[in-house]
């Protein structure tokens, strides 16, 4: 899936959008354009991976911001992740067939973890299980309700029906430019043999390298690119 370490910007999308959430609360977010602009602007600067989520299908639990999204299919040549609203393995296999190249389940995993093997055995090494963790808990729905599952053994769970990787995020930084906490991700890093991205904190280029060094096989960064913390051809080069 990785190769190498990989630095994957965020395109966050609701009401056709870019958007960077706080904390992962809703209505906290500052617009940054067109999804197609800043997807322009990641592959120009370095980028091979894109990393996209419909914000408003997360919270709504359906599939939202469809004409933006094809959009930035249609306009650019780099391997997307997408997630948010994805919740039922047609709707996954869907957007498998359309160009997506991972699709990234974590409502629709929580809830029926099989959707996890049934997407896998059409698309292998497709799915990333998205385990976000908010006071050390996996919480679904937008990041609005907790499962009482830890991020670890969930992981776990996940590798062993076939996931072709993790996406951890940790919540309780997300957004908010102040920096990573390596230990959590270590705890999944340890847990599992698939890639694991992390995301969530980055602030500087020493975090992405902090992270790397974590075990992390790539990095979403967010609001750290569209801040100008630092660009994307800094955080990659600081990770050669």
């Amino acid at each position: 899936m990785f190769p190498e370490f990989a630095v994957i910007p965020a395109v966050d999308m609701q009401d056709g959008q870019v958007v960077q959430l706080v904390g992962g609360e809703r209505g906290t977010g500052k617009r940054y354009g067109e999804p197609v602009a800043a997807a322009r602007r990641w592959i120009e600067a370095g980028a091979t991976t894109l990393h996209l989520v419909d914000l408003d299908g997360a919270f709504e639990g359906e599939r939202a911001n469809a004409d933006a999204i094809d959009a930035v299919l249609d306009a650019v040549d780099a391997d997307v992740q997408l997630g948010g609203g994805i919740r039922t393995a047609e709707d996954a296999i869907d957007l498998l067939d359309r160009g997506v190249d991972r699709v990234i389940l974590g409502t629709a995993a929580v809830e029926n973890p099989d959707i996890v093997a049934e997407i896998s055995e059409e698309h292998p090494e497709s799915v990333l299980v998205s385990l976000d963790a908010k006071d050390g808990e996996v919480v679904v729905s937008g990041w609005t309700e907790g499962t009482g599952l830890d991020p670890a053994e969930a992981a776990s769970r996940y590798a062993e029906l076939g996931a072709g990787g993790i996406l951890f995020t940790d919540v309780d930084v997300e957004g908010q430019l102040e920096g990573v906490r390596t230990e959590p991700v270590r705890r999944v890093v340890d847990a599992v043999e698939i890639p694991v991205i992390a995301s969530g904190g980055v602030a500087t280029v020493e975090d992405v390298r902090a992270l790397r060094d974590a075990g992390a096989a790539a990095v979403v960064v967010g609001s750290a690119l569209y801040e100008g913390a630092f660009t994307l051809e800094e955080a990659m080069a600081a990770v050669e």
